[in-house]
Parts: C-alpha cells; structure tokens; sequence
C-alpha cells in the first residue's frame, strides 16, 4: 500500500514540476539568452537549472509567486560561472587586442562576447576621448604607436614616472569603463 502511495506522489511530483518547467523554461531560457546572445549556451544555462530545480523540489514545489527573482538570481549566477569557467579555458582569448589596450584591460575581466565587442570598443574610444589631452597622447603612443616610456618621455620631455603614471590612470579608467559596460547587463 504504501508503495502505491509513493508511487503516486511521485507521479504527481513529476506532473507539478513539467508544468513548473513548462512556465518557467522558456522565461530563463529568454533570460540567459539577453545575457550571452547564445542561443545554444541559453538552453545549457536553462537546462542546468532545471536539472538542479528537480533535484532539489523543496525550492519549487511550494508557493511560486515570488520564485520570478529567484530563478532570475539564479540564472544570472549561473550564466556568470559559465563565463567565468569559459575566461579560465586554456584556449580562451580575446578577440584581438583593441588598439587602445584591449588586452591590458581585459587580461582580468571576463570573455568578451561578440555582440558586446564593437560597444565596448566604442566605449573605449569615448573614454579615451574624455580623458585628459596629455594622458590621452602619451596612452596613444605607448598603445597605438608602440612607444617604450622612455621614448615618450623623451619625446614629450617627461620624466618616465609621469609617463608609467598616466599610462597607469588610462588603464585605470579604461578598466572602470570595460568593468561597468561588461558587468551591467547582469545587474
């Protein structure tokens, strides 16, 4: 007897979660999707927390309506780790190096995803824009220009500490910047 009662929980345990599923997938999969424009990595991303959610029925099977934030929460964690784990890939690189140092600022960061590659490069020539005319000149010839420190200071008759000093504020901003644009969308 007591088996047939499990055995109907359990079926009635599945029939609850396949509509849970069926409301709620293709929610996370849009979700997932608007943060790595994957539409492939979107479905991994949605079926890993569907898997976790059916294993753990205690986080589903009960009132639902505030579980909208919740599963949003967990799939922003989740599409995070992803890129985190794909940054941390021996064969990860950066798409090529911007001409203003893309590879200095994003050495720490996370991947940049093709979508994002043209914004951020036109965040970065904004940046560089705003920033003051001296640092701005000296970053643009150590960057696009290959100049050593020594040959800008030389050229602009600086020390090499004000030179290695507003290379330093440069990558600082353009840091900020990169940190800002990559991270907003999961904010």
């Amino acid at each position: 007897m007591n088996q047939n009662f499990a055995h109907k929980e359990e079926k009635l345990l599945e029939k609850k979660f396949e509509a849970f599923f069926m409301h709620y997938f293709p929610k996370v999969k849009n979700f997932a999707w608007k943060l790595i424009k994957s539409e492939e990595d979107a479905e991994d991303v949605a079926q890993e927390i569907f898997l976790k959610l059916w294993k753990t029925p205690d986080l589903w099977n009960k009132d639902t309506t505030a579980f909208d934030s919740y599963l949003y929460k967990m799939t922003k964690n989740k599409v995070i780790d992803l890129m985190r784990q794909r940054y941390n890939e021996p064969d990860h690189f950066i798409h090529e190096p911007l001409d203003t140092g893309m590879t200095e600022i994003a050495q720490d960061g996370v991947p940049l995803s093709d979508i994002y590659y043209k914004e951020i490069r036109l965040m970065l020539k904004l940046a560089l824009e705003q920033m003051p005319e001296q640092r701005r000149r000296i970053f643009e010839m150590s960057r696009e220009a290959g100049m050593t420190n020594q040959q800008i200071a030389d050229r602009l008759h600086l020390s090499i500490r004000t030179v290695e000093h507003h290379i330093y504020l440069a990558l600082s901003e353009l840091k900020k910047k990169l940190i800002f644009t990559v991270l907003l969308p999961f904010l």
